[in-house]
């Protein structure tokens, strides 16, 4: 015959789960600092090619403009007439704000720069256009 114990479980017998959720939170939390976010446009573009291409860190605010010549603010698509209004807007929170206009290579040319125009009527100085790096 079976023999059944009358002993009432202690917990010594359980696996503790406190240091694996600790290393979890420590591993989430240096993985969420370590990655880093990039802007996107929020429309494909195909960028032309430069040699004198560089790669610049400190832009704020980014700007697309597609081969219909429509044009996307932050992943919106607003009007040309707006964009003065928006910028002034910006540059009288940060005076050093900067444009990233990334244009597409069939984008009509009076387009990029009725946009550059907007901007630089808004007191936005610094912009810069986007290319790919050619090697």
């Amino acid at each position: 015959m079976r023999r059944i114990s009358s002993k009432k479980s202690t917990g010594a017998d359980e696996l503790n789960m406190t240091p694996m959720i600790d290393l979890i939170f420590l591993l989430l939390v240096f993985f969420i600092v370590t990655t880093s976010f990039t802007k996107e446009t929020g429309v494909d573009v195909a960028r032309p090619a430069a040699k004198t291409a560089e790669k610049s860190e400190a832009l704020t605010v980014m700007m697309a403009i597609d081969d219909t010549g429509a044009v996307f603010l932050e992943k919106k698509q607003i009007d040309v007439r707006s964009i003065r209004g928006r910028m002034s807007a910006l540059s009288s929170d940060n005076p050093d704000i900067s444009v990233m206009l990334v244009a597409d290579r069939k984008a009509n040319v009076e387009d990029v720069v009725a946009v550059m125009d907007q901007c630089r009527l808004a007191g936005v100085e610094k912009i810069s256009l986007s290319a790919e790096k050619k090697f």
